[in-house]
């Protein structure tokens, strides 16, 4: 036994070199794991279970067609684009006001909470004569556009379904090009991606409107620009550039998604957060750190994106039970000018980012009621404090007395 002992230690020590060695090499830059840490600041398990109980792209088409009837005309639902596989890519439109929301849900397809909780709004405001719809409607004209990623939706997963190769066709001139940085080959979030590669859409935008793709802007960080070449990120890149063209500005950008489980700093034995918040994506342009977004500055509106965030917290505080006064702060400092939030922020959006607690976990019908209703009670603190013109009387420093999210 005495002589088996060094043996044993031999082998532990090769056994622990060769583990680091696979970690690093799965955390190496560029790596599918790389891009889901940097992405994810909390757990990162994924607990996937049946996406059966979510809405599917084809329940979409039949709950929309029957939202718009029922609504007698106050809900007109259009497609504005389609996903690389052909599916349609929907926008409703409800309210006539001359303020504008824009909401997207779903740019990835494994965070769906947000799409069961526009359905329910524009159910709402298309029938509801309640005070609060009325005054919605007119003084909002709201478009959502409940999965504007159906491919990866479909797939239930976070990228989409969209080879490089089919890149290079639409854009030859990437030809020789390397792949963009988020681009899917691997495993990530326990999905393969190695026979169905695909990108994550929400690094796929550029707050210049006009962007073509160029070659030398390839594989590109996260901290620049993306190139538009997704089809479902030139849709909602379409929608934005319509509505500046009709009314002049989008006043209001709200992008829903899905984070792993986190705990409020100083509760990490507690429940988890049911979502956290955000009006950071960017450097103020104003500031030595966002310098390079200079050209922006003029409409960048960081006060405002703290306004809307905080009516959003508020609505959510008022609920007065636990699973909806446990919000957070999502993680500040960021320079992510490549997603829909950086880039509309910079076009003079006033920005909010949901995270909701996990991707297609369900955690039973119950928690699953009780996430959409969060989400729902923050859209509408928001919506309501944009219509009475009470979201411009909130102090924006209150913003940064939200409780902060552990890492």
């Amino acid at each position: 036994m005495a002589r088996l002992k060094p043996l044993l230690g031999s082998l532990l020590a090769a056994l622990f070199v060769a583990a680091a060695a696979i970690v690093a090499a799965l955390l190496a830059p560029g790596s599918p794991a790389a891009a889901q840490s940097a992405n994810a600041h909390c757990g990162t398990e994924t607990g996937d279970t049946s996406s059966a109980g979510w809405t599917s792209h084809e329940q979409l088409k039949r709950q929309l067609a029957q939202i718009e009837r029922a609504s007698g005309g106050r809900v007109g639902v259009e497609v504005v684009g389609h996903s690389n596989r052909g599916r349609e890519i929907f926008a409703a439109t409800v309210g006539s006001g001359d303020q504008v929301a824009l909401i997207t849900s779903e740019i990835h397809g494994n965070e769906k909470t947000g799409t069961e909780a526009l359905l329910s709004m524009l159910r709402y405001l298309g029938s509801s004569d309640s005070a609060r719809a009325r005054e919605i409607r007119e003084n909002i004209t709201l478009v959502a556009m409940p999965k504007m990623n159906p491919d990866a939706a479909e797939l239930d997963r976070r990228g989409n379904d969209m080879s490089w190769q089919e890149v290079v066709e639409r854009f030859p001139q990437l030809a020789g090009a390397r792949p963009a940085w988020n681009y899917y080959t691997g495993r990530l979030q326990n999905d393969d991606y190695s026979q169905r590669p695909g990108f994550d859409v929400n690094r796929d935008f550029n707050p210049d409107l006009d962007y073509v793709p160029r070659p030398q802007d390839f594989p590109g960080s996260s901290s620049r620009p993306g190139w538009y070449i997704t089809p479902e990120a030139q849709a909602v890149r379409d929608v934005y550039r319509d509505l500046l063209d009709r009314f002049g500005r989008v006043d209001v950008f709200v992008d829903l998604h899905h984070q792993g489980p986190c705990y409020r700093v100083g509760d990490e034995d507690g429940d988890y957060v049911t979502l956290s918040l955000s009006a950071q994506f960017v450097p103020d342009p104003r500031t030595p750190e966002g310098a390079r977004y200079a050209e922006y500055a003029d409409r960048y509106d960081f006060d405002f994106s703290r306004q809307l965030n905080v009516a959003a917290y508020d609505a959510l505080q008022a609920m007065g039970s636990s699973p909806f006064k446990n919000v957070t702060l999502y993680p500040q400092g960021l320079d992510l000018p490549g997603t829909a939030l950086g880039s509309f922020a910079l076009n003079g959006s006033g920005t909010v980012l949901f995270e909701v607690r996990g991707q297609t976990w369900t955690y039973g019908q119950k928690q699953k009621g009780q996430l959409t209703r969060a989400v729902e009670t923050g859209l509408y603190g928001i919506l309501q404090s944009v219509a009475d013109g009470s979201v411009r009387e909130i102090d924006p420093e209150r913003y940064h007395e939200i409780p902060q999210t552990a890492r």
